[in-house]
């Protein structure tokens, strides 16, 4: 299952070229931008992971895809799985003492939920079903939340919106197709977010059928997933393609690696196999990229000098 769900980018790469070759038009890997940085592995040999969120005291809430777990390590790197037997989990968020996450990940993969699992209970409560390959999850300024669809066994629903508090659901709230990672912009008032057209957009909330490219293909070709943005407009994002994570400049469109092979071993290729998801989290008293892989590790990216890191959301600080 995992396999299809960049089904339709890996057939657009596989016309136009051979993974880590030159193209006709020049080599398409991105400039490095890797000196400085420092990787230390914080957890490694748990499934395939494909997203993370903080949980404010060093830790992160975890999802297996294929696993299909919903799980939590602590900040000495203790892996505890929480809610097992998912399909397909997806993005995952915290909200106070709540942790959303979605299931049924995948273009063919059968109707998603988005659910609620309890920190101090334990419960897990469904809120939605029904959902249409149901991939990356943002939680706004206003408490409501954002998910991506990538499905294709029922009509396109785009990005859908739904309100915690209420319970009110958009179905299509923005009807950009195919879309994944999600991250909110520096302004508060607009997000990024990616798309199996190999692209990267910016959506502004207040006009979500509005979208702009920031880049792509041919600036950068990546089978992207999951993002974060800083305060001063940089983006980066979680890609397949070479296991990287990008560095992109939102102003410019231009991008550079800062770190690549993160990809799961094996002596053949299966994507997804790559980096699946970015958050920037408190590292002491400064602020650190923690990368989650299919290869089954949790990763800490620490930015050379002088790069500030600090989050575009307000609220992350």
């Amino acid at each position: 299952m995992g396999s299809k769900r960049f089904g339709a980018a890996i057939a657009t790469i596989a016309a136009g070229l051979v993974i880590g070759s030159p193209t006709a038009n020049g080599d398409f890997v991105p400039a490095s931008c890797a000196q400085g940085w420092g990787v230390e592995t914080v957890v490694e040999g748990v499934g395939n992971l494909e997203n993370l969120d903080s949980d404010g005291a060093g830790g992160f809430y975890v999802t297996g895809i294929l696993d299909g777990f919903l799980a939590h390590v602590d900040a000495s790197g203790r892996f505890e799985p929480l809610v097992t037997g998912l399909d397909h989990p997806a993005g995952v968020r915290v909200v106070g003492r709540s942790v959303y996450f979605l299931t049924g990940d995948g273009i063919d993969a059968a109707p998603g939920t988005l659910r609620r699992y309890d920190i101090d209970t334990g419960a897990v409560e469904v809120l939605l079903t029904g959902l249409n390959g149901p991939n990356g999850l943002l939680v706004l300024p206003d408490g409501d939340l954002l998910f991506t669809t990538i499905g294709v066994k029922a009509p396109p629903t785009g990005i859908s919106r739904y309100r915690p508090s209420t319970g009110e659901y958009t179905k299509t709230w923005s009807a950009l197709p195919l879309t994944n990672g999600l991250a909110l912009a520096p302004d508060g008032r607009s997000i990024y977010t990616d798309s199996l057209e190999l692209k990267i957009f910016r959506i502004p909330l207040d006009a979500p059928n509005s979208p702009s490219v920031v880049t792509g293909v041919p600036r950068l070709l990546a089978l992207p997933d999951d993002m974060e943005a800083t305060r001063d407009g940089l983006l980066f994002v979680a890609d397949h393609t070479l296991g990287a994570v990008y560095q992109v400049d939102t102003a410019t469109g231009s991008a550079c690696a800062i770190i690549t092979g993160l990809i799961k071993p094996g002596p053949f290729r299966n994507p997804p196999d790559g980096a699946t998801s970015v958050r920037i989290v408190r590292d002491g008293a400064n602020w650190a990229l923690y990368v989650t892989s299919m290869d089954g590790a949790l990763r800490r990216l620490r930015p050379p000098s002088g790069l500030d890191l600090t989050p575009a959301d307000e609220r992350r600080r």
